[in-house]
């Protein structure tokens, strides 16, 4: 099956077009028709009134093709350009022109005036038929005439992660009959999807195709699913294949249709297949821009969209960049985006993403619904990364141990979790794949070139040569970070730092070395230093980025697995180097009760 949208304006004869070709009455469900080749096509009817075009979004969103209708006697409309706006903003660039009401008029001087309308758009050039439908006349070529669009039509992949959005649904009892289009992918009786964007489970419980119920039914179909106790379900939801998809409230797009990014409006509405999402606009460059979106969407890259302002009646097409966008902290951070986004294809693939991120598994690319590139380095079947990055990461991290060596004889080797902090690594693992001669890895530490370490004590060196002997706080580092190694933000007592020896004018000499960080307590309220490993508040500042912001400080004391106390000073902290912003809210100068969120203008 092929499911083709109407559109025109009101009154054109879009539904008299389906009722024609199909003998049904359009309906939530479509009305079908079986075409001169035996292939089968539903029909999407479309309103064309004044206030139609969020209708016509949501229910031409998944339509790979379009029936255009123009009356005979009144030619080109308002709703006409709109319509065909909101086509070409959608990407559709299959379809048929029906000059309807041609026993009404000359439908020459119509067809001379839409074809005008529709050069330079995607829709030049289509196939064109004149139609009566109070005299039949022209019906059977429209039939025809979409019969040859439709073997022209892509196959969907019966394979592919399913996301059916929902443009009816209603509720009887613990039935809930949902209808749509299904654009991609196979559904079938008892299969389990989720709902979005709550992301509740729900199970299929019958599905009914062009009037029949089946067992399975494959994209691109009109569908009709009845799902048990799945709550409250609207028009507008997604059903999805679990673990398939990136949900997501904030994305990177390329303005493809319409008026520059920064002319736009800084609030406006996404419509993305039946959902119409309310979002803030960010501009990038010229044609990219940041979408933060208040609700959940389940995203792929190359996803393609509308953004509508419905004041001033405008519309631009977007495609998602980037469904996973970085948290923009520094200065001159937003251009720097543009720049690279510049670069980028509407339909990013897996090589740019994981040249982005470096690292990655192979699960989170299917996420964003991208494959490994065949180039990726392959890390013990889970992980995937980018060559040159992989490389990069490798000199930086014999560059480290040679510089450990230096600095620490007598402790030349990094632990692991020390090295994957720095090297901002998303697992301990990947340290160890990294590892390659002439580096080793021995008793949880990176050691550089050299006999590694052992137990047989090594010939005394000269007087004169002799190496200067360890800082006297080495030991006590050494245990601060072991005490560390699994919880990174749960820094230790007074007590505690009283064992260790790392105290007074030791611990200001660790801390002057590097080897410690140290954030003043709240003198004024009588609470101590904390005192943690080097590079915890980048760690801190990477764990706070994947939080939606802003964040509240309960919020980030979860996230980073510590108490309230320590995360006020990790993000007083952060605040006071420029990387967080504080929202104030209720006069709560005294204490950290606002909300927070990661620095954009950094």
């Amino acid at each position: 099956m092929q499911v083709v949208t109407t559109a025109g304006h009101g009154g054109h004869g879009k539904s008299a077009l389906v009722r024609a070709l199909t003998g049904k009455e359009p309906g939530e469900a479509g009305a079908w028709t079986a075409l001169p080749s035996g292939r089968r096509v539903a029909f999407v009817d479309v309103p064309g009134g004044e206030r139609s075009v969020p209708a016509m979004l949501a229910g031409a969103a998944s339509a790979p093709a379009a029936l255009l209708a123009v009356a005979a006697d009144e030619g080109w409309m308002p709703q006409t350009g709109e319509h065909l706006d909101a086509l070409g903003a959608l990407g559709v660039r299959f379809g048929v022109l029906a000059v309807t009401k041609a026993d009404a008029a000359d439908s020459r001087l119509a067809l001379r005036q839409v074809r005008e309308r529709l050069a330079g758009t995607a829709l030049r050039g289509v196939e064109a038929v004149a139609v009566s439908t109070a005299t039949g006349a022209g019906v059977d070529e429209l039939a025809a005439a979409l019969d040859r669009l439709a073997g022209r039509l892509p196959v969907p992949d019966p394979a592919a992660p399913v996301r059916l959005w929902v443009d009816h649904a209603f509720t009887a009892g613990r039935q809930t009959v949902v209808t749509g289009t299904l654009a991609a992918g196979t559904v079938a009786v008892g299969g389990e999807l989720l709902l979005m964007p709550a992301g509740d489970r729900v199970r299929v419980r019958t599905i009914g195709c062009a009037g029949e119920p089946c067992d399975t039914v494959g994209g691109v179909s009109r569908v009709v699913l009845t799902l048990r106790d799945a709550g409250r379900v609207d028009a507008g939801m997604a059903l999805v294949t679990p673990g398939a998809w990136t949900h997501t409230t904030s994305v990177d797009v390329r303005t493809r249709f319409g008026e520059a990014s920064g002319r736009l409006a800084r609030q406006l509405t996404l419509h993305l297949g039946s959902a119409a999402v309310p979002v803030r606009l960010r501009p990038l460059g010229p044609d990219t821009a940041r979408l933060t979106l208040n609700t959940r969407l389940a995203l792929h890259l190359g996803d393609t969209g509308v953004l509508r302002d419905p004041a001033r009646r405008s519309i631009a097409g977007v495609s998602v960049l980037d469904v996973r966008p970085p948290t923009l902290v520094r200065r001159g951070a937003g251009a720097a985006r543009a720049r690279e986004l510049a670069s980028w294809p509407d339909r990013p693939d897996g090589t740019i993403v994981l040249k982005r991120h470096g690292v990655l598994r192979r699960s989170e690319l299917s996420l964003m619904g991208c494959a490994p590139p065949p180039d990726a380095v392959a890390l013990n079947g889970e992980w995937v990364a980018d060559p040159a990055h992989w490389s990069s990461l490798f000199e930086r991290l014999a560059a480290e141990t040679s510089r450990h060596a230096a600095g620490s004889p007598h402790a030349p080797g990094i632990p692991l979790e020390t090295v994957r902090l720095r090297l901002g690594l998303p697992a301990r693992q990947l340290v160890t794949a990294l590892v390659r001669p002439p580096l080793r890895v021995d008793a949880g530490r990176v050691y550089g070139p050299g006999p590694a370490p052992g137990p047989e004590p090594r010939p005394a060196a000269p007087a004169a040569i002799a190496a200067a002997p360890p800082p006297p706080w080495t030991r006590a580092v050494e245990l601060l970070r072991a005490d560390l190694a699994d919880a990174p933000f749960a820094p230790p007592s007074a007590e505690r730092l009283g064992e260790l020896g790392l105290t007074g004018e030791l611990l200001a000499a660790a801390e002057r070395a590097g080897a410690v960080l140290r954030i003043p307590g709240d003198e004024e309220g009588g609470e101590a230093d904390i005192v943690l490993a080097p590079g915890a508040d980048r760690e801190a500042l990477r764990v706070l980025d994947g939080l939606p912001q802003p964040f509240t400080p309960a919020q980030a004391a979860d996230a980073l697995g510590t108490g309230r106390r320590v995360a006020v000073a990790l993000l007083r902290h952060l605040d006071r180097l420029g990387l967080t912003e504080r929202r104030r809210t209720n006069g709560d100068e005294p204490r950290q009760d606002g909300e927070n969120q990661l620095n954009d203008d950094r």
